[in-house]
């Protein structure tokens, strides 16, 4: 069996090309210790794990080794080559052109005024009031440039705050950040409520213990409880149990006929 070695299919032998890929296959050859068939590209033989490669090395023709020659029996054995003579360049540097240059530097051979046999030399010249270095221990003056009118100092991260919009009411209820459950609902001695909906309009389609949000990160998750008479996202029915990804925008409605629906917002 000769193994596809694109999609590891087994193909039988002397086949050219994969039956399942189509590609082709690597020829086959036969293991020169055992015998059995292995494909010629392979190292060692899978029967009897003879290396394969040693044959390769073996096969391979010495190269003849190089004769040297020594240089003088090559030099003796040839005819005497002649040699021309070397064209003379003129110098880069004359004696004319040193002698030009030293005319032209300014002599210095004046003699240095004495004290007491003591050459001095000239005096340094006085720097310029631009050069001079301020005296150590004073702060130099540096431009402040001050902002203009209207620049808000450092910038503030708004963190993003999530609430429910009664749509019946136009309330707006801020869900609390620092909580990582709240309970919808209504007043009771089991499960208290986070977000309370006891004072609006048809809150008696409500249960006590209607749904709850939970906070993972920066997502909100909803999740019916168990409600009497359900839990609507857009309309639709949110199966107890079940979780919905609140984004901005979906219509949250507690009881049926849309009578008290919230919308999720963030901002």
């Amino acid at each position: 069996m000769i193994v596809c070695p694109n999609c590891n299919h087994q193909n039988p032998d002397g086949a050219v090309q994969c039956e399942a890929c189509y590609t082709p296959l690597p020829a086959l050859a036969s293991c020169p210790n055992c015998g059995a068939s292995v494909q010629s590209d392979a190292s060692f033989c899978g029967q009897c794990g003879f290396n394969l490669k040693s044959t390769e090395t073996a096969a391979v023709a010495p190269q003849e080794e190089e004769t040297f020659v020594p240089v003088e029996a090559t030099l003796s054995s040839q005819a005497e080559v002649e040699i021309p003579d070397l064209v003379p360049f003129d110098p880069l540097v004359t004696t004319e052109s040193v002698a030009a240059v030293e005319a032209s530097v300014p002599s210095s051979s004046a003699p240095m005024p004495s004290l007491n046999g003591i050459e001095v030399p000239p005096p340094l010249e006085e720097p310029s009031p631009s050069s001079v270095a301020a005296p150590v221990g004073e702060v130099p003056q540096v431009p402040v440039v001050v902002p203009s009118e209207g620049y808000g100092g450092a910038t503030q991260i708004q963190s993003q705050q999530a609430k429910l919009l009664h749509v019946q009411t136009d309330t707006i209820l801020e869900l609390q950040p620092q909580l990582a459950l709240l309970h919808i609902g209504k007043p009771n001695d089991r499960v208290p409520p986070n977000i309370d909906v006891s004072g609006f309009p048809n809150s008696e389609i409500v249960s006590r213990v209607h749904a709850d949000i939970r906070v993972e990160g920066d997502v909100y998750y909803i999740e019916d409880v168990g409600s009497s008479n359900g839990t609507y996202i857009n309309n639709m029915p949110l199966a107890p149990g079940n979780r919905h990804r609140l984004r901005p925008g979906d219509k949250v409605a507690l009881g049926k006929g849309d009578k008290v629906t919230f919308i999720f917002q963030i901002g």
